[in-house]
């Protein structure tokens, strides 16, 4: 059978990272950085496309799969008819070059084992040049070079274009294998001891879980979603990505398929928002340090998104040697809605830079200029129509969660200025441009008739967004608008119970053919709304069906088809996971809960 996008695991090294499937095959794999060129692309094609897969030789063995206490080290254990046997996927925090270490455990009888390893570089296209060097396997293409070396040696031969080997493991015995990359007109990088990496790793993953400051209901749950947004960061410069993967589809056999391998800015501050509240301040203090470097310049030049160490230029291609993941053509490379005017990036920036301030991080000398900037900046292009936070290809509209996010963004200003002695800005100025904004969103983007935020301005269409106002600050949960909201939205959006973004199918909003699954975010959205309008036990409810979405280590894709029960869009997906973080704080009340 095909794998679902739900049957990966992930493992990385705060650089970039794998994906592992329940068939002992890692699938991709870009290196050295998450948006590099993947060695690694069967997800994306074929196994011609690059893989490397460890797993008994009997093809009745069976294997079930978790991460070792709170890290990202995963244990796949084998059971054969002829014994047992324990697969260790991880890759340790590199000093210099990105390693793979994969250790194979006998535990009961004695298991033949194959290893195919299928080195394909830039996204599965180029065949590298193999050759036997110092003891090892090495591969050169190009820019790229990978050794492969087995502890103790095993024997490896070549077949199809491929490394293969077989070897039994015994009870007690281990067979650590390790892939290196490193560029190939540099010297082969030191060898590690897989085996003190291991211990390494999981004391780092350990002693960072361990400053974790939830304690409420769920707190497993919790945990592996902030231990995934924690590998989702690019450690050298504090970028965020919103997931390791692109082309993942949102429909089966669509064209809705999009690279998320760079830094958005509405991702990367809602992480920060669900770091902070979850103790993880040094995280937070990285993170703001590289927003203050992206975003810095002119405000109109402000993207919605960057390369993970700030790159701005993220042009869009299509990879036609791919054919996709389930057939979902095309694979796509880059993204063109970097170009694109998003007007609730600005709230979700000054958001955060307000929460990492009352958080009580340090504050920068420099970081208040930029931010009146931008609020300034606002004021002269609040009322211009955008493309939205959904990043639509049709024409660009009054969006009411646009302007909601505005009025978050001059809110945000004005509350820095108040609380801050010192701070320049203009107080009144301010004050009454947040009172416009916020009169004219409730007078345009209102349907009286139907009690309900609509999708923009002189639309009857809904949008799950509008489920984030109360959380905003923008109305109370009691206002009788947000209550209709809320009822609106869950009535015409839903889905088994699961929220759409927002109506699809005729292209005529966004701009695309063909219809998405339900989107988990929202879905969370809607679970904290209900809370924060009084309806706890549903809310509960909900909170805890989405739990049970998650695939069987903890992991969550961008969407959920309920009419399949599968997962779609690009895994594992960071708005997902602070959807779980952000709503278990909003339901069980933080780290006080019991």
């Amino acid at each position: 059978m095909p794998p679902r996008i739900e049957d990966y695991a992930l493992i990385g090294d705060l650089q970039t990272a794998a994906l592992v499937g329940r068939d002992g095959s890692i699938d991709w794999l870009c290196l050295p950085r998450f948006d590099s060129g993947a060695c690694f692309a069967a997800l994306l094609g074929d196994r011609n496309n690059g893989h490397w897969r460890m797993a008994p030789v009997h093809p009745d063995a069976r294997a079930t799969r978790s991460y070792r206490g709170d890290s990202l080290v995963l244990d796949t254990v084998w059971d054969t008819p002829d014994g047992c046997v324990k697969v260790t996927d991880f890759m340790p925090q590199r000093d210099r070059a990105p390693d793979v270490v994969r250790i194979v455990e006998g535990l009961r009888g004695h298991v033949e084992m194959r290893g195919v390893l299928r080195l394909r570089f830039d996204y599965g296209r180029v065949v590298p040049w193999m050759r036997r060097a110092e003891g090892c396997r090495s591969a050169v293409a190009g820019p790229d070079a990978v050794w492969l070396r087995t502890e103790p040696q095993v024997t490896t031969y070549g077949k199809d274009f491929s490394t293969r080997s077989e070897f039994t493991v015994a009870p007690g015995e281990r067979y650590a294998s390790v892939l290196t990359w490193h560029p190939s007109h540099h010297p082969r990088p030191r060898i590690i001891d897989p085996y003190d990496a291991l211990d390494c790793t999981l004391d780092d993953w350990h002693a960072w879980s361990a400053r974790c400051r939830y304690t409420g209901p769920h707190r497993d749950a919790v945990l592996r979603s902030l231990i995934t947004l924690k590998a989702l960061t690019y450690a050298p410069t504090g970028g965020i990505v919103a997931a390791p993967t692109t082309s993942l589809p949102e429909a089966l056999g669509s064209v809705r398929n999009w690279d998320y391998r760079y830094c958005w800015l509405r991702d990367a501050s809602l992480t920060l928002t669900s770091l902070i509240a979850a103790g993880y301040l040094d995280e937070a203090a990285a993170w703001r340090d590289w927003l203050l470097r992206a975003v810095a310049g002119a405000p109109k030049d402000l993207q919605i998104m960057y390369g993970v160490a700030g790159e701005r230029r993220l042009p869009e291609a299509e990879l036609p040697w791919l054919s996709g993941f389930a057939a979902s053509a095309p694979v796509r490379l880059g993204n063109a809605a970097v170009d694109q005017r998003q007007l609730d990036v600005y709230g979700e920036v000054l958001d955060a830079f307000h929460g990492a301030r009352v958080a009580g991080l340090p504050s920068q000398p420099h970081a208040w200029n930029i931010q009146r900037a931008l609020v300034e900046y606002l004021a002269t292009t609040w009322r211009e129509p955008d493309e939205g936070l959904w990043e639509i290809r049709g024409p660009r509209r009054h969006f009411v969660h646009s302007k909601v996010m505005a009025w978050v963004a001059v809110d945000r200003g004005i509350r820095t200025l108040e609380a801050v002695p010192g701070a320049r800005g203009d107080l009144r100025r301010w004050r009454e441009l947040r009172d416009t904004i916020h009169r004219e969103v409730c007078a345009q983007g209102y349907d009286a008739a139907r009690s309900t935020f609509t999708q923009f301005y002189g639309s009857t269409a809904l949008d799950a967004a509008t489920l984030l106002i109360p959380r905003l600050g923008f109305l109370p949960g009691d206002d009788p608008r947000v209550i209709g909201t809320v009822d609106a939205v869950r009535a015409a959006l839903t889905h088994d119970g699961l929220v759409r973004r927002y109506a699809t199918g005729d292209g005529a909003v966004d701009g695309l053919p063909g219809d998405e699954g339900a989107f988990l975010a929202c879905s969370f959205w809607l679970a904290e709304a209900l809370h924060l309008t009084g309806r706890g036990r549903e809310a509960r409810d909900l909170f805890s069906r989405l739990l049970a979405l998650r695939n069987d280590v903890g992991l969550l894709a961008e969407e959920y088809d309920p009419a399949d029960g599968r997962q779609l869009g690009n895994f594992p997906q960071a708005f997902s996971h602070i959807g779980l973080v952000g709503t278990a704080f909003t339901l069980f009340g933080g780290p006080e809960a019991d």
